[in-house]
């Protein structure tokens, strides 16, 4: 069994643009060590938006060295890159990013969900990239909702829904660059699962909403974290009330971390040639 390392939460939200008011629950700029390949969670709402003429959002702005993986909950999301690449994500859909050697990209609520206005909800998780990998192209893998499989739990309606990996021999829709098994729990109340996981991988369990206890001990409730240790292959999860809960699980990279701010790379140099390649305007094409 995996034992349970801590459980947080983010009291304090900050805003990214004007269009997503996010709680970080993890970044590499704090003492995690153990969350390799991962990088950052951040968790945008849920906050309701009223109508609009100008949709809000986030501007074009750099990423370099890793990936960021949009999960839309409510909401839309359109964005646009300068190398021509684009679309609009829903509930439900998943955007795979590969910023790699580098790009400048927008995210912006969609002009639909400008003109209704709503509730927003999103996940978006970044994902490190070996060395060998931070500077090939960049590209997207745009996972709408009815590409991503769903296995069944039990027959009350608890389901997994299959973004990356593989669960239970169903794989994944998602191209990743080192093993990562990506879920989407929903777990109704008074319902138990087992989840099983390669030994020595990072495991990470974030509860969107809901309630679960933990390897019948510790309780994790809405926009809390828990962080396992790598030793270990089984986590139990009970539901005590309906809970959406995110799964990440992946095997550890073991390569040095420089970061600032949207660049991630592997050495203090690395990071001062993607800031002045970026001065440079060498990010738009």
């Amino acid at each position: 069994m995996k034992q349970l390392h801590r459980i947080t939460h983010a009291d304090e939200s900050h805003w990214v643009g004007d269009g997503f008011p996010v709680r970080t629950l993890f970044s590499y700029n704090t003492p995690d060590a153990e969350v390799s390949p991962f990088l950052m969670l951040d968790y945008a709402g849920p906050a309701e938006f009223p109508a609009a003429s100008k949709p809000k959002g986030v501007g074009m702005h750099p990423h370099r060295g890793f990936e960021t993986v949009t999960i839309l909950y409510q909401g839309e999301v359109e964005h646009h890159d300068t190398s021509g690449n684009g679309g609009l994500i829903g509930p439900g859909d998943v955007q795979w990013m590969t910023a790699a050697k580098g790009l400048l990209h927008e995210e912006m609520h969609s002009a639909a969900f400008t003109r209704q206005g709503g509730v927003f909800e999103a996940i978006q998780l970044w994902v490190n990239l070996p060395a060998k990998f931070k500077v090939v192209a960049p590209h997207y893998q745009p996972i709408t909702s009815d590409r991503i499989p769903v296995v069944k739990l039990d027959d009350h309606g608890s389901i997994v829904r299959v973004i990356a990996g593989t669960y239970q021999g169903v794989k994944g829709p998602a191209t990743t660059h080192t093993p990562i098994n990506l879920w989407e729990l929903h777990l109704l109340a008074g319902q138990s699962v087992e989840l099983d996981f390669p030994e020595n991988y990072t495991t990470l369990l974030f509860a969107l909403k809901g309630s679960v206890t933990i390897n019948n001990s510790a309780t994790m409730n809405d926009a809390e974290i828990a962080f396992f240790e790598r030793l270990g292959k089984t986590i139990t999860l009970t539901a005590l009330k309906d809970a959406t809960l995110l799964v990440m699980n992946g095997e550890p990279i073991d390569e040095p971390i420089a970061g600032y701010g949207p660049f991630v790379m592997n050495t203090p140099e690395e990071i001062q040639q993607a800031i002045e390649d970026f001065n440079a305007g060498r990010f738009k094409s």
